[in-house]
């Protein structure tokens, strides 16, 4: 009876399916995260410029700016340059921007059932899980750019402009945050104004000042931020498609309307795709996200601003500078979807709850049941975890 009691409580503890899924994320990443024992795919230029900044030779990726390597230097300088080293950090802040992802769906008010399979669709969709598998900058941008979203949602607007400042530092395209960010001020009705404008000067202030220390930390020299800053918006300028021969290459429109699935490594095989159980979603769920948003549901219009702000400005830029793009470019995109998603079942189950002993309630909770069977058989096909091989 003592011992029963405990139980019951904990299972009746709000966080306790989000708790479930981050220990099953993790525990799948660390039964991979020594396969294989050589970098891969972009790891072959992030670790050798983690360790060229390690024995003091500054940084050989001068198109990035320093936050994102300067945490994978860390890990290889406390857990050695082996995968551990190199992948620890990259699966910590995945594990956290699940937890963030949760937090503004919750700041979104959305239902419980819908906050709890959005959760789960991020948790086993295969870009997101690949994308913190690995040695990249990528996942340290997205979750700064995650608990950017939760802090404004919450009204915390200084910090939520630190942290899309930090996102910009580990990649440059977390400064799209921003932009998803303002939109959605503009159309939620703009409160507390002079606070939020105020505060979101921090983005630059942040950069300016975070740039040169971290600069420093990994030259030994200081260098003026706007300088750095011209430096790698010039580099970076210079991938076109008309200049750069790659197998992977897709244009922003490809990503929604094709699937593609990019080889990163072959044994065990990762694959950069967005999980078809998602991407076959995308244009649906936003079109869904843009009905509910006119029926004045905070969550799906949140959901449309994001995805604007990180996948359909891509479009034009792609249009005008010609830089080159990847399907993992989306990566910062696919919560919006989740949540789209989410929401969308969770209507189903509100029909299931409501006319259970009829055909459309049986009807729906079966399609539920079906898609998120899908979803789990699509992650073990395309995840390290598989024997498969998708190319």
């Amino acid at each position: 009876m003592e011992i029963a009691r405990p139980i019951r409580r904990l299972a009746g503890w709000e966080h306790i399916w989000l708790c479930l899924l981050v220990i099953i994320v993790l525990a799948t990443h660390f039964a991979v995260i020594l396969r294989p024992d050589v970098p891969m795919f972009d790891e072959q230029y992030y670790v050798p410029d983690a360790r060229s900044i390690l024995d003091g030779n500054g940084t050989t990726r001068s198109e990035h700016p320093p936050l994102g390597k300067l945490i994978i230097a860390s890990g290889i300088l406390i857990f050695g340059d082996n995968p551990i080293g190199w992948r620890f950090f990259s699966v910590l802040f995945g594990a956290l921007g699940i937890i963030f992802f949760y937090l503004i769906c919750r700041r979104l008010a959305m239902p419980r059932a819908g906050t709890l399979l959005a959760v789960f669709l991020l948790s086993l969709e295969n870009l997101t899980f690949v994308q913190a598998s690995i040695a990249m900058l990528d996942v340290y941008c997205v979750t700064f750019m995650l608990a950017a979203f939760w802090l404004y949602l919450r009204g915390d607007f200084p910090l939520a402009a630190v942290c899309v400042g930090l996102s910009t530092l580990a990649k440059l395209t977390g400064a799209l945050a921003l932009l998803a960010i303002g939109v959605h001020w503009l159309l939620a009705g703009r409160g507390r104004p002079w606070h939020f404008i105020s505060s979101m000067f921090l983005v630059p202030v942040s950069i300016l000042v975070l740039l040169p220390l971290f600069d420093f930390i990994v030259s030994g020299h200081l260098v003026d931020p706007i300088y750095s800053m011209k430096t790698m918006l010039s580099l970076s300028s210079t991938l076109t498609f008309s200049g750069t021969e790659h197998p992977s290459l897709s244009r922003p429109w490809d990503w929604v309307l094709r699937p593609l699935a990019m080889p990163y490594w072959y044994e065990p095989h990762y694959t950069g795709a967005i999980s078809f159980t998602v991407w076959a979603f995308i244009i649906p769920g936003m079109v869904y996200m843009v009905f509910r948003a006119t029926r004045h549901c905070h969550a799906a219009l949140f959901s449309i601003v994001w995805f604007a702000g990180t996948y359909l400005v891509w479009i034009p830029l792609s249009i005008l500078t010609d830089r080159i793009s990847f399907v993992f470019y989306f990566y910062p995109a696919v919560g919006a979807v989740c949540i789209a998603l989410g929401l969308g079942l969770s209507r189903l189950v509100g029909i299931w709850r409501t006319r259970r002993d009829s055909g459309a309630g049986r009807a729906a909770i079966a399609v539920v049941v079906v898609y998120l069977i899908a979803h789990v058989a699509v992650f073990v096909v395309l995840s390290p975890m598989s024997g498969w091989q998708v190319v």
